[in-house]
């Protein structure tokens, strides 16, 4: 800044942990996170379920629940933004009116709502995949022989295929927490961090105080 001089010392370290900003954002950051670990890893389980079994076009629905995972952030998040949840001429909004519901303003009403959802959609397939491939080494010996003991459908799950996929899980978690704890174009391009701080995460709070306010 041009007419400032001297060394700042710890200054700029106490300018950020007195900043209330900092806080929201770290909220902010720990309920995206959360959310997301939740939907994806959940949601994962639950889709690598019913793509082990067969079905007609297995082999199609798969390719297409993976793709999402290859979109560039930016683009989804500007599909999402224009196509999906656009207040007036978005998917969401004609599927609401079509129904005699009122449109939602996503972005507006519930913008960290918007954000989740966006990611979500993103790395869901990426659970899927991993959860899936690791489905395919379950012994099918293990639940014919429990199926024959009588266990139903929900007893074989949670007895025999979760304890299976649990180091998958632990896989998926921990990569997935690594990227979203850095989410950055999905926020620019649909909130921009509003309204106000309502969807500031720590990585959008560093590109505002590093790259807007120097």
């Amino acid at each position: 800044m041009p007419g400032m001089t001297g060394f700042a010392g710890l200054e700029n370290y106490e300018y950020l942990l007195t900043d209330p900003a900092l806080w929201a954002a770290m909220g902010n950051t720990l309920l995206l996170v959360g959310w997301v670990l939740a939907i994806t890893v959940v949601g994962g389980t639950l889709l690598a379920v019913l793509f082990q079994q067969e079905f007609p076009g297995r082999g199609i629905a798969r390719v297409l629940a993976i793709s999402p995972f290859f979109v560039m952030p930016t683009v989804s998040a500007l599909v999402w933004k224009n196509m999906m949840m656009h207040p007036s001429n978005g998917v969401l909004a004609w599927l609401a009116e079509s129904i005699g519901l009122p449109a939602v303003d996503w972005f507006s009403s519930l913008p960290l709502t918007s954000i989740v959802i966006i990611v979500a959609w993103q790395w869901l397939p990426f659970a899927l995949l991993i959860l899936l491939t690791a489905m395919q080494s379950l012994d099918e010996d293990q639940v014919e022989a429990a199926r024959m003991d009588g266990a139903g459908p929900i007893a074989i799950f949670f007895f025999i295929t979760l304890p299976h996929l649990k180091r998958a899980i632990s896989v998926v978690i921990m990569i997935e927490m690594i990227f979203l704890l850095t989410i950055f174009a999905e926020i620019f391009v649909t909130t921009s961090g509003g309204p106000g701080l309502a969807t500031t995460n720590l990585a959008y709070l560093i590109y505002i105080r590093a790259l807007l306010d120097f």
